[in-house]
C-alpha cells in the first residue's frame, strides 16, 4: 500500500499539473457519455494498478494513470448480487431485500442458532434503475453481460430500463446468451461481450450513452484462452498471486478495458466520456489465513479474508475513473466510495431526475472527480448481512453481521453473539487487531450510529432458530459453494 505521504504528494503533483491545463467545470459539461466496466470477483490487489506483481493489467493501470483511483473503494455486498441490485437501483440491501445469492436453504442455516432473513432472488420491480434514471435525461442505454438481478423475461435488463441487453454467465466458452446469439465456435465470452459493447458505442458515439459491461471475468469456473495460461505457466508467484489460468483470465478482462478505452479515444470522444471499472466484491481467497476452511484461487493480502466476507478483503475492491480533460490524471484519493453512490453520482452528472419514492443510500461523488480534495458530506458507510454463506464442512465464510465504517474506523457486529470487533483501519488495515476492549467508548460510539442506522432503514434481523430441529431440514450439499452462482 502507498503511504499516506506518498499519496498527498502523488495528489499534489497531479493538481498542479491539472492547473495548468485548459478545463471546463462540470457544471458547464454537456450530458457525458459513461461507460461502467465490473468485474466478477476481482480481489482489491488483483491488478498492477493496485500493487500485484504477478497479473498482468497494463490497460487498467493505464486508466489509472490517466485519471482517478481510489484506495477506499467499497461493494455494498460481499457477493454477487446485493453489490449489483445496490449499483442498479442506489438503495442498500436492507430496502431492495437483496442480501446474497439464492434462498436461505443454500446453505444449511439450520445448524447454527439463527435464522437468516429470506433473501429476495430478483431485483424488485418497483425499483427504479440507473438505465431508467438515465433514459429519462435522453441517454441511450446498453448492458452485454452478466445480469444476476432476475431470470424471469419480466426481469431481464431490456425490461429495466436498457434499450439493448445480452445476458450470460456462467461458462467463458461454449456460453449461452439470452437472448440468443449465434458467435463462432471457440470464441472466449469476455470477448464477445467486448465486441458487442465496441459495436453499441460506435453506433450511439453522438451520444449521451451509458453502457453497463459487467464482465462474468475472472469467476470460476476458471477458464481462459490458451495461449494466455501458457503466457503465465512459468512466471514466478508474488504476493500469494500465482495461479496461471486465473491471471489468464485476468488478462482478457484487462483487454476489454484497453479495447473500450482505445475506442472511445479513437472516435474522438475521450473528453466526453466517462470510464468506471471497478469490481462487485473481493476476490476468491485469503480463506486460510482468516481461519475459514475454503479454497481459494487469489489473496487479498494485506486485507484479512476474502469474498463472501465482511472484512476487507470480501468487500474493498479496486475503483478506477477516467475522463479526459476532466478528471486529472494520476490522482489517488482515500475517501470511501461504496456501490450505493453509483446511481446518485450519475444523475448529478447527466442532469437526469432521481427516482420518484425511491430513496437513494448514496451519495454523489461527482465534485471528487473534478477535486479529489473535497470530502462528500457523509458521516458513515454501512452493510448489514443477515444470513449465512458457508465454506467446507462447518466452516462460514460469514455468518450474520452488521458493519460500520466511520472514519478510519470499523466496528464489525456479529449478530449471532452480539460481539464486537473494532478496527482503526488507518494503522491496521489487515484487521489483525480488535480494540473493541481497549477502546469501549469508540466501539460504544460507532454501535449507537449502526444502530440508528439500521433504525431509520428498517433493516430485518434474523430470528433465533431452533438447532433442535435440525432433522426436519431438506438434504442439503456440504457448505462447499464458494462460487455464489
Amino acid at each position: 500500500m502507498t503511504s499516506p505521504s506518498l499519496r498527498n504528494i502523488a495528489l499534489a503533483g497531479a493538481s498542479a499539473l491539472w492547473s495548468l491545463m485548459p478545463q471546463t467545470s462540470f457544471a458547464d459539461q454537456k450530458p457525458p457519455n459513461i461507460i461502467f466496466i465490473l468485474a466478477d470477483d476481482l480481489g482489491y490487489t488483483d491488478t498492477s494498478a493496485y500493487g500485484s506483481r504477478y497479473y498482468e493489467t497494463p490497460n487498467i493501470e493505464k486508466l489509472a494513470a490517466d485519471g482517478l483511483k481510489f484506495t477506499n473503494g467499497y461493494t455494498n455486498g460481499p457477493n454477487c448480487q446485493p453489490t449489483r441490485a445496490a449499483l442498479i437501483s442506489g438503495q442498500y440491501a436492507a430496502r431492495t431485500g437483496v442480501y446474497t445469492v439464492g434462498n436461505i436453504d443454500r446453505f444449511d442455516w439450520r445448524s447454527r442458532p439463527l435464522r437468516p432473513v429470506d433473501n429476495v432472488v430478483a431485483l424488485p420491480g418497483n425499483k427504479t434503475t440507473i438505465a431508467q434514471s438515465l433514459k429519462k435525461a435522453g441517454y441511450a442505454t446498453g448492458m452485454f453481460g452478466k445480469w444476476h438481478l432476475g431470470n424471469k423475461p419480466a426481469e431481464h435488463p431490456s425490461k429495466r430500463g436498457f434499450d439493448e441487453a445480452i445476458v450470460s454467465n456462467g461458462k467463458h466458452f461454449d456460453f449461452k446468451t439470452d437472448p440468443q446469439v449465434d458467435y463462432p465456435q471457440g470464441t472466449y465470452l469476455a470477448d464477445f461481450l467486448t465486441d458487442k459493447a465496441a459495436d453499441f458505442i460506435e453506433r450511439h458515439k453522438d451520444g449521451p450513452f451509458f453502457l453497463y459491461l459487467p464482465h462474468f471475468g475472472v469467476h470460476a469456473p476458471y477458464q481462459a484462452k490458451p495461449e494466455l495460461i501458457e503466457h503465465f505457466k512459468n512466471k514466478q508467484a508474488a504476493g500469494g498471486h500465482h495461479d496461471p489460468v486465473y491471471a489468464a483470465m485476468l488478462a482478457s478482462v484487462d483487454q476489454s478495458v484497453g479495447k473500450i478505452t482505445a475506442l472511445v479515444d479513437k472516435l474522438g470522444i475521450a473528453e466526453n466520456t466517462l470510464i468506471v471499472f471497478t469490481s462487485d466484491n473481493g476476490g476468491v481467497g485469503g480463506y486460510q489465513k482468516a481461519g475459514i476452511n475454503a479454497k481459494g484461487v487469489t489473496d487479498n493480502s494485506p486485507l484479512k479474508a476474502g469474498k463472501g466476507n465482511l472484512h476487507e478483503g470480501g468487500i474493498r475492491v479496486p475503483y478506477v475513473f477516467r475522463w479526459k480533460g476532466k478528471i486529472a490524471p494520476g490522482g489517488v484519493t482515500d475517501t470511501p466510495i461504496i456501490s450505493v453512490d453509483l446511481h446518485p453520482s450519475l444523475l448529478a452528472l447527466s442532469g437526469a431526475p432521481a427516482p420518484e419514492n425511491q430513496p437513494l443510500d448514496g451519495v454523489s461523488y461527482a465534485k471528487l472527480l473534478e477535486d479529489p480534495a473535497k470530502k462528500l458530506d457523509r458521516d458513515a458507510l454501512f452493510w448489514h448481512f443477515p444470513g449465512y454463506l458457508g465454506a467446507n464442512g462447518d466452516s462460514w465464510r460469514t455468518k450474520p453481521v452488521s458493519v460500520v465504517r466511520s472514519g478510519d474506523w470499523k466496528l464489525i457486529q456479529n449478530l449471532e453473539d452480539k460481539s464486537l470487533e473494532l478496527y482503526d483501519l488507518k494503522n491496521d488495515i489487515g484487521e489483525a487487531n480488535n480494540l473493541a476492549t481497549a477502546q469501549p467508548g469508540k466501539a460504544a460510539a460507532l454501535l449507537a450510529k449502526l444502530d440508528t442506522w439500521r433504525q431509520e432503514i428498517k433493516a430485518p434481523f434474523p430470528t433465533p432458530n431452533d438447532p433442535s430441529k435440525a432433522g426436519t431440514a431438506p438434504k442439503k450439499k456440504k457448505n462447499r459453494d464458494s462460487a455464489d452462482d
